[in-house]
């Protein structure tokens, strides 16, 4: 889900410094969210702003921005285009309504991906970099006191896809503009790798949560780099070595990535990383699950959740897929995303996820009446009647999704898409995709499943 696009290099420049100047101007959000018990902690998680510094209203609509390549913009207007990547204006306007909004959060999760989908001569490590510091210091301009923990995402580096298993100059300048949210110790790892982790020490809490931030994109299917790599960057090495001492230390964890573990939802017998290294992610995930209390990944730009099951198919870890901020589709494609951000509760006591509201931007709505109104799509544990966001919980859902006819699959349909279209459906092969990829994330239980399913039909 990662479409490519393309225009000028020299516009991508000029749009980025006029977006430097639009942050100054105030932006309206209404407020809106839940009201949190004493006992229940909040955190943000953001994904895929990938913005577009070319984006601009003009009557030849293939020249609106570069991420079109081409293609005319459908129906553009301040606040995008479904085949545009954000403007900086709907990027400003998404932090706008979450400070706005005023939730007490103990923290921000941000799983990559700045720059366009734009042809590779377009961009160049110098404009990459500009455009992560330029959404590095837009987050902490509206949020200057918070805590955020960042991980890289595929188009986060020039050439896109093909990050490195050494330092580079992308991750060293990406630490500096991370400095003021990381530890030394954290800074250190990631020039070397891309990765992290880090103690986040919470005055409601008797234990630390332990974020580990991993560079998944060294794991990803186009990147040339890693091919026949065991261990890309030795980080399946450290990651063990981090969860062995948080076992021995009895912390939790949060797993956050940017190219998700598992199968892709809309897109059968496909992992988004090389089957190799999911297959060990998995190993690693299953034999640590007691220490691990969330996954947070986006990539697919898509609203997805998936439960990993243990050798028994006991349900043990909750994972969770954000969708994008950008709202961008391909041409051929029929369906899109509209913006998100969420906001996760969860337990102070043992970092147990308690529930998610997914929070969205009706973008054919913004641009018509030209006003940012972000509005709450739907809270989980209402939307699905479960009690939390547990695995076992999570696993009761997936049963119910997987039912024939099932009303609340359509529903998680239209979350999937972030209520871009409620008359496109997913039936029969869409939704075995969707239902497989949710409960089986290693080859042998997911393609047991795709079986299972045909026969069926």
């Amino acid at each position: 889900m990662e479409p490519r696009r393309g225009g000028r290099a020299a516009r991508l420049a000029l749009g980025l410094a006029l977006g430097l100047a639009l942050l100054c101007s105030a932006l309206e959000a209404a407020p809106a969210g839940p009201q949190p018990r004493s006992a229940v902690g909040q955190f943000w998680h953001v994904s895929d702003l990938h913005l577009d510094p070319t984006y601009h209203i003009t009557p030849d609509r293939t020249k609106v921005c570069s991420s079109s390549k081409g293609a005319n913009a459908s129906n553009p207007g301040p606040f995008g285009d479904f085949l545009c990547d954000s403007p900086y204006q709907l990027i400003l306007s998404a932090f706008a309504f979450m400070k706005d909004s005023n939730q007490q959060v103990s923290f921000m999760i941000w799983t990559g991906d700045s720059p366009p989908h734009v042809p590779v001569k377009e961009l160049s490590t110098k404009l990459v970099i500009s455009i992560i510091g330029n959404m590095s210091s837009t987050i902490r301009n509206f949020f200057p006191d918070l805590q955020v923990f960042p991980a890289l995402g595929n188009h986060d580096y020039w050439p896109q896809d093909q990050l490195p298993v050494t330092t580079s100059e992308v991750y060293n300048a990406v630490a500096d503009f991370w400095k003021p949210w990381l530890t030394d110790e954290a800074v250190s790892t990631f020039r070397k790798g891309g990765f992290y982790t880090q103690l986040f020490e919470s005055s409601g809490s008797s234990q630390p949560l332990r974020i580990i931030s991993l560079n998944t994109n060294l794991y990803y299917s186009p990147n040339s780099v890693t091919v026949n790599i065991t261990d890309p960057a030795n980080q399946f090495a450290w990651l063990e070595g981090i969860l062995e001492a948080s076992s021995q230390k009895e912390e939790k964890v949060y797993v956050i990535g940017h190219v998700p573990i598992g199968y892709l939802p809309y897109a059968r017998n496909t992992t988004a990383i090389r089957e190799y290294y999911n297959e060990r992610l998995v190993k690693i995930f299953r034999k640590y699950s007691s220490v691990i209390a969330g996954q947070f990944f986006g990539h697919t730009h898509r609203d997805s959740i998936m439960v990993l099951l243990d050798e028994e198919e006991k349900p043990v870890n909750s994972l969770f897929v954000a969708p994008a901020v950008t709202p961008v589709k391909n041409v051929w494609q029929m369906e899109s995303n509209n913006p998100g951000v969420r906001l996760y509760q969860y337990d102070l006591l043992d970092y147990s996820l308690l529930d998610l509201w997914q929070f969205y931007l009706d973008l054919r709505d913004a641009n018509k009446k030209n006003e940012s109104n972000w509005k709450l799509e739907y809270i989980l544990t209402k939307a699905y009647g479960i009690e939390d966001l547990k695995p076992e919980s999570l696993y009761e859902m997936a049963k119910q999704l997987s039912m024939p006819h099932s009303t609340l699959f359509e529903q998680y349909y239209s979350n999937f898409i972030v209520s871009y279209d409620k008359t496109i459906v997913c039936e029969e092969g869409c939704k075995t995709c969707q239902i497989c990829a949710i409960q089986y994330l290693d080859y042998s239980s997911y393609t047991d499943c795709i079986n299972r399913e045909a026969m069926w039909r």
